[in-house]
């Protein structure tokens, strides 16, 4: 009786662990990783699709090939051990199975090697494109720059959503969104049944992009320039990541993008040729500090505030910014010239507009318990480029 009483006593404990499992659980990402599995992601472009039909001819390939060699080994093993009163054979050389066993593995590995230069040609072939992007790694986020076709002239930054960093940064407690660490503020928006050309390169170290789906990665090196190429057949949202470790923000530098019909890409580019429009600042106007440092707020908290924190305080190696000495500093061009060309663990922020990076220098310099009313001008960005 005193077991059973136990166990029941114990029932309350386990329901709470179970509860407290069940608040981590997530579901599959449609487009992205599913839960516990194993296999390729489901292909939706036919370059993807080629690769899996390839990585299962290879694999079932080589296990029969492993079936056969290790049963003919093992028979004979067994067939003629000495238990039996056989007599190991005594000769030198074989012509005939050293033909056959020069023949036979270079037949498999001409049967192997035709369909995999097949679909390696077909996944370079970047010709005819109807869409080029440049995607260009920034640590630790992606820029995107629509070169030719339809929406040429778009250009932005897509960065890991702020939310999910700082669920991160609570250590995922609680309940987990099936997209975790894999939305960003701006997808990439692409037309469907499109040849999509993407150019890669890299601002500070080697990245690498990548979407499963699509069957595509490829490398983003500092001043080189490579390039990959995919047709998706599908629309919907696909992710990826960064796929070269680039130091320690690695995990938070997402892939989405959103494949649409041409008719919704028709309209994106249309809104998004107004919101550029809408960006083009004046260098040379002069701002008040209110306004600036109401930018400089949305700025911060879209690009800053995931390693500073939203108070300022930093964490860990990450230097605090509230009562920072070059933050309360007079000589102002201390601050726009580290924002501007990084150090060390701080990366460069050149591809911010000049009137973006004032605002969120001023912010950071009159926010929390700075209060210096210092204000940068977009001006003094621009004079400090280059330098």
């Amino acid at each position: 009786m005193k077991s059973i009483s136990n166990k029941l006593a114990s029932l309350p404990l386990l329901a709470l662990g179970t509860l407290a499992g069940s608040a981590h659980a997530v579901g599959d990402l449609p487009g992205g990783p599913a839960v516990n599995q194993l296999n390729l992601h489901p292909a939706v472009t036919r370059i993807a699709a080629e690769q899996s039909w390839l990585h299962w001819f290879m694999l079932i390939t080589c296990v029969v090939i492993f079936i056969a060699v290790f049963s003919v080994m093992f028979y004979s093993i067994w067939k003629h051990r000495k238990s039996v009163g056989h007599k190991p054979a005594n000769f030198h050389e074989s012509v005939t199975v050293e033909i056959i066993w020069t023949i036979v593995p270079f037949v498999i590995v001409i049967l192997m090697a035709l369909p995999a230069t097949k679909v390696l040609v077909a996944s370079k072939d970047t010709s005819n494109a109807e869409l080029t992007i440049k995607a260009t790694g920034y640590q630790w986020k992606w820029g995107y720059d629509y070169l030719n076709g339809e929406g040429s002239g778009v250009s932005f930054m897509s960065t890991l959503d702020s939310s999910h960093r700082e669920i991160s940064n609570d250590g995922a407690k609680g309940q987990v969104p099936d997209d975790y660490l894999f939305k960003v503020d701006n997808p990439l928006v692409v037309p469907v049944n499109k040849k999509i050309r993407i150019i890669t390169t890299a601002n500070d170290v080697i990245h690498a992009w990548g979407v499963p789906a699509f069957g595509v990665k490829q490398d983003a090196i500092p001043g080189f320039v490579r390039d990959t190429w995919f047709r998706s057949e599908k629309t919907g949202d696909f992710y990826g990541n960064c796929y070269e470790l680039c130091g320690k923000e690695h995990a938070y530098m997402p892939i989405h993008v959103k494949v649409v019909t041409p008719e919704e890409y028709t309209a994106w580019v249309g809104t998004e040729m107004k919101k550029m429009a809408a960006k083009q600042d004046d260098s040379n106007k002069v701002w008040v500090l209110d306004d600036l440092a109401k930018r400089g707020e949305k700025v911060y908290a879209a690009n800053c505030a995931a390693c500073h924190q939203a108070n300022g305080k930093g964490a860990g190696p990450i230097k605090a910014l509230d009562a920072s000495p070059i933050v309360l500093d007079a000589d102002k061009a201390k601050q726009v010239h580290l924002v501007l060309n990084g150090k060390g663990a701080m990366p460069a922020w050149k591809q911010l507009s000049d009137t973006d990076l004032a605002a969120v220098i001023s912010y950071t310099k009159n926010a929390w318990s700075n209060k210096t009313g210092q204000l940068v001008q977009p001006a003094e960005v621009l004079a400090q480029r280059g330098k």
